[in-house]
């Protein structure tokens, strides 16, 4: 699963995700992506599911992109423990996201595989998203 290797502090603020994207809302690599239209937090576990039901819906062929990276450490206290006594220990990590954020390119697979890749892949994530499209993308032709 994806992690900081090093981080300048062990735990943060939980902190809100304010407005939509400041950037990374375009498609830069792929020709087809998968676009968040709520904020939230994606642990490193979801993007690794819907990694994986990516992949495994194409077959391994193409390319995919993650976009997003799981750098906020989310901390928790075991159950059944008193208040105080400090922060709890840094249970997992997760990628903040905001409306317009582009998670996860795909390339090199034909339109109706493409999103049916996307569209399983987005049943993993904890937020509504949309499948984006190149302009320039071909498409499958209807038989």
């Amino acid at each position: 699963m994806l992690s900081p290797k090093k981080t300048k502090y062990r735990k943060q603020f939980k902190g809100k995700i304010h407005g939509n994207s400041k950037g990374g809302f375009t498609l830069n690599f792929g020709s087809y992506g998968l676009k968040t239209i709520e904020p939230e937090r994606i642990t490193a576990r979801q993007i690794e599911a819907a990694r994986r039901a990516i992949t495994r819906q194409m077959k391994r062929q193409g390319r995919v992109w993650i976009r997003i990276f799981p750098d906020v450490p989310v901390t928790d206290k075991p159950a059944e423990v008193r208040m105080g006594k400090g922060k709890g220990a840094v249970e997992y990590w997760a990628a903040r996201v905001a409306p317009g954020r582009i998670m996860f390119e795909i390339d090199g697979v034909p339109d109706d595989v493409a999103r049916e890749a996307l569209r399983l892949g987005a049943a993993k994530l904890p937020v509504k998203t949309r499948i984006v499209t190149r302009i320039d993308a071909p498409v499958a032709e209807a038989a």
